[in-house]
């Protein structure tokens, strides 16, 4: 994760990943076309090592709370 809770590999914000597998097709649709674009933004940047992060188990049930709180 970079400092905005992105994936560096699948380029998904964290609460677009949680969850996924049980998304409706055009909402995950919605969040792959997000992707594509900060995925070619993405190409021109470099993120140091040691400015990413794995995520953590706080910030993974904070974001799945966010998410059954305010679904989609």
């Amino acid at each position: 994760m970079n400092a905005d809770k992105v994936c560096v590999g699948c380029f998904r914000h964290i609460s677009e990943i949680v969850d996924w597998n049980k998304r409706a097709d055009s909402e995950n649709y919605a969040i792959l076309q997000k992707v594509a674009i900060r995925k070619q933004s993405a190409a021109k940047q470099v993120w140091p090592e040691n400015e990413t992060s794995p995520i953590t188990q706080a910030e993974w049930q904070a974001a799945k709370k966010k998410d059954i709180d305010d679904p989609h």
